[in-house]
């Protein structure tokens, strides 16, 4: 028996304080996918309002090649320090409790599948797992 993997990258963002959130679906995770994620949440939010981006040093979060639009700043977190990421607790809760121990048909039926998580993602969901108490409520 030969096992096969098809990995889908979610490139999600959230508000911990408003549940607020954007995410793609893509296929590969690298410099150019993450221009797509940067320009989403741009246009979601729109140019009246500015994002500070809390991430890891992934090597496409980082890059040179990015063109990070006027109304985000990138705040790269220190090195192995993922438990200062609020999102990352998120992303623990969605493995655990969505695609844990699952068999997807195809590499479509992953994807449907995690665009489905997310578009049913509730915001209250978001704001209690990415709750901290050190974020402003201003």
């Amino acid at each position: 028996m030969q096992n096969e993997y098809e990995w889908v990258y979610l490139y999600g963002a959230v508000n911990p304080l408003t549940g607020e959130s954007c995410a793609l679906i893509l296929p590969w995770a690298n410099t150019e996918m993450m221009q797509m994620h940067l320009d989403a949440i741009s246009d979601q939010v729109g140019l009246a309002r500015h994002v500070v981006l809390v991430l890891d040093n992934a090597g496409w979060h980082t890059t040179a090649g990015l063109a990070v639009p006027s109304n985000i700043t990138l705040l790269p977190l220190p090195a192995y320090t993922p438990e200062l990421n609020v999102a990352e607790r998120l992303w623990h809760w969605i493995k655990a409790h969505e695609f844990s121990n699952r068999v997807y048909d195809d590499y479509e039926d992953l994807a449907d599948n995690v665009c489905s998580m997310w578009q049913n993602l509730q915001s209250e969901r978001i704001q209690s797992l990415c709750a901290c108490s050190w974020l402003p409520e201003d």
